[in-house]
């Protein structure tokens, strides 16, 4: 007679125990609160508390700033973003969510990377130009410790795939090329002036970089592609801003459009690198 050893759950899948902790209860009244406050943030980056994004920090982070700002629409990714955050904030309390290995890992972070949204947003109505970049570096390193670690731990149906690693891919990928666009407007802010051509230069090396940025993050993430489609989406519309709008450069536009496209090979070779090291 064969007796066949009972099956395991593969990791992050349902609840580790039975009940909650007091450390899971902290994570997720500390999560709902950064939400609170990252919703507060928002309201003050959009104009209801406070001044809208693209008019403070004395203009430097709006649309025809600089030559790697994103055409106004590309901002609509953030109406997806708050969306996916508020749902999180919701599902984190469900029965069984408590205590999964996935909440349990991301928790904490994801309530950082909340309270540095709003941060953020925060630091430009100052006019701190120069500390936001600190702001936004720091909200892109939080990011990508979470989609790793989601990564190693397996989704556990398709809410979890869209609550979770779609969210985080796509507020990763969204981040990853404002964090240089942020950059760009701090240079632009300054007292630094230079010829054209080598401020076309300058925006042309900033998108090697953020492309250069997303080798470096498949290999540590995966191939995902909500993180390159967000990236990709800012960067199509840099090239929309740099085509129809001021400060107009063709080169800029269409080195944008290029390196949108090579972000989105990207999933195809971290896959191939994949296979190659299994």
């Amino acid at each position: 007679m064969t007796v066949t050893p009972p099956r395991t759950p593969p990791a992050g899948a349902g609840r580790t125990d039975a009940r909650p902790s007091p450390a899971d209860r902290a994570r997720q009244v500390t999560v709902t609160a950064a939400e609170i406050f990252c919703v507060l943030g928002t309201l003050v980056g959009v104009g209801v508390l406070g001044t809208p994004v693209e008019s403070s920090s004395g203009g430097a982070l709006s649309a025809d700033a600089t030559l790697l700002a994103p055409a106004g629409t590309a901002f609509s990714i953030w109406s997806v973003i708050y969306v996916g955050l508020a749902a999180y904030t919701v599902l984190q309390w469900l029965p069984g969510q408590a205590t999964s290995a996935r909440d349990r890992s991301i928790g904490w972070l994801v309530a950082a990377s909340m309270v540095l949204n709003a941060g953020w947003l925060l630091v430009t109505q100052q006019g701190w130009i120069e500390l936001s970049v600190l702001v936004i570096v720091a909200l892109l390193a939080v990011l990508v410790a979470v989609v790793r670690r989601l990564d190693r731990l397996p989704a556990h149906g398709a809410v979890d795939r869209v609550v979770r690693d779609a969210t985080f891919g796509l507020y990763l990928g969204w981040v990853a090329v404002a964090s240089f666009a942020n950059v760009a407007a701090v240079l632009a802010a300054s007292s630094l002036t230079a010829p054209e051509p080598v401020v076309v230069a300058a925006a042309l090396a900033g998108l090697v970089a953020v492309v250069a940025l997303h080798l470096f993050v498949a290999r540590l993430v995966g191939p995902r592609w909500t993180v390159v489609g967000a990236t990709a989406w800012g960067l199509v519309w840099v090239t929309v801003g740099r085509l129809t709008d001021t400060p107009e450069s063709l080169l800029v536009g269409i080195g944008a459009a290029v390196a949108a496209v090579a972000v989105l090979a990207i999933p195809l070779t971290a896959r191939r690198d994949r296979a190659a090291r299994a």
